[in-house]
């Protein structure tokens, strides 16, 4: 009973999401039905001390990066920056290309540091104009941009400045570039499966004689050709510099502390406040790249960006505390299904898996597919299980950083189900219904958990690391 009271209310949350309801609203009322059933006077205290205890404390840790993330990715496209890589990738892979241009143009941009939640207003409308013109189905650019934006750059490559690629730093002690060779090629055979899917698709749909597509909405502007773009190595800057210096400042923050824990000791203080740095030091590192890349970016396209900085910043704040409070709600989600029995017998069943790395990535993508988040599900598993996994790593001689790549990896798996925030928000900003295209973003889904589990093997086969 205790575990079909997690699966009515989790059902509950994705019809609702797949109807276009907000999550915002609807994670508390699902997460508070299921306290009804089992406890109905927990309902106002679990409200307050659990589910917006959860929603605060992920909104503490990570909106910065989201409200950077998106404040960087809006000055990218205000600077003209992302049309000048889009084209210059155009010019490289040809313009019949398209669905492979917005796959390498949105990994280009998560790889470099633009939140994956925002990467869709930036790219959205090239990916359109290059859709429309190739007579490519518009349902497909939500698929494709998934692809590019919530995969192999999200969690597999190594020094992705995603937040799915930082939490883990925060439990293993590792750093963003765990298992290089390890997630270099579990991402390159996401990369390989998705296109080759997503070509078939648009083949599918040209045999059967299906183009763009009319009376769409949220159509963009159609794009002037004779617009003056930067150049592409001007517009690349920003990118590898939010790169190159998250991995330099998540070396360089540690050697400005004497020990582990820095004592802030204001006069204004009631007490000392003991931080501790390991479990930051991965988020401070990307947000000091971010703020390096909005500057250079601000820099090196003053002329174009200052006169739209005022309005455009709006927007992009706007976006970020919309996707931040859909993941924060779903965490809270996550959190009150955690407290409950059921799911303690779902936790008890996924430990008895007797394969440590298969034990981790079968319960951090059970659990961001029950949460509708890859943040959620990754936080609360190794939130609840972390332990077990270090120790399980230990006695298996398997190094932490694969024990982080595979963590990462797994949590870019089921959680994209309807009721995902950066689903929901992608398929809002391109005017499409779950109905319409839903089904290629799942199929990326499933692709990408089947190639967590391939990394797995790739891994116990070679020892690589």
């Amino acid at each position: 009973m205790d575990v079909l009271v997690i699966i009515a209310s989790l059902t509950f949350l994705v019809i609702m999401a797949y109807r276009g309801f907000s999550v915002i609203l609807f994670a508390p009322l699902a997460a508070l039905g299921a306290v009804l059933f089992i406890d109905p006077a927990a309902l106002g205290p679990v409200y307050g001390a659990v589910f917006m205890e959860k929603l605060v404390t992920f909104v503490r840790n990570f909106l910065p990066v989201f409200l950077l993330g998106a404040i960087f990715g809006k000055v990218i496209e205000l600077s003209g920056n992302a049309k000048a890589i889009s084209s210059a990738v155009v010019k490289l892979l040809g313009s019949k290309r398209a669905q492979l241009v917005i796959v390498i143009t949105c990994g280009l941009l998560t790889y470099g540091g633009v939140s994956l939640n925002v990467v869709v207003f930036a790219v959205y409308p090239f990916a359109a104009e290059m859709f429309r013109l190739s007579n490519i189905p518009k349902r497909l650019i939500p698929g494709t941009i998934a692809l590019g934006a919530f995969t192999f750059t999200m969690d597999s490559f190594p020094g992705s400045p995603q937040v799915q690629n930082i939490i883990p730093t925060t439990f293993f002690g590792t750093d963003t570039w765990a298992a290089p060779w390890l997630g270099t090629i579990g991402g390159l055979m996401i990369f390989a499966t998705g296109m080759w899917y997503l070509d078939s698709r648009r083949k599918k749909a040209a045999a059967l004689g299906e183009g763009y597509g009319d009376n769409h909405i949220n159509e963009p502007e159609p794009i002037d050709p004779n617009e003056k773009l930067p150049h592409p190595l001007v517009a690349l800057l920003p990118l590898a510099l939010v790169f190159g210096l998250n991995y330099a400042f998540a070396k360089m923050i540690p050697h400005l502390y004497d020990g582990a824990t820095y004592t802030i000791t204001l006069a204004g203080l009631a007490k000392p406040i003991p931080v501790t740095i390991a479990s930051s030091v991965a988020i401070w590192a990307v947000e000091l790249a971010l703020l390096v890349g909005i500057v250079t970016v601000i820099l090196t396209g003053y002329k174009t960006v200052l006169p739209k900085f005022a309005e455009g910043s709006k927007h992009a704040i706007s976006g970020s505390l919309l996707a931040v409070m859909n993941s924060a709600s779903e965490f809270g989600y996550g959190a009150v299904m955690a407290a409950l029995p059921g799911f303690i017998i779902v936790a008890e069943t996924l430990r008895s898996i007797p394969n440590p790395l298969v034990n981790e990535a079968v319960s951090i993508t059970v659990l961001a597919g029950l949460t509708g988040s890859a943040i959620g599900g990754l936080s609360i598993a190794l939130g609840a299980m972390a332990d077990n996994f270090i120790a399980a790593a230990h006695a298996a001689n398997i190094p932490l950083e694969v024990f982080h790549r595979i963590a990462a990896m797994a949590s870019g798996g089921m959680d994209t189900l309807p009721h995902n925030g950066a689903v929901i928000t992608l398929l809002t900003v391109t005017g499409l219904t779950h109905r319409q295209s839903y089904r290629d973003i799942f199929a990326i889904t499933l692709i990408k958990t089947v190639m967590a589990a391939a990394t797995i093997v790739l891994f116990y086969a070679t020892g690589i690391v």
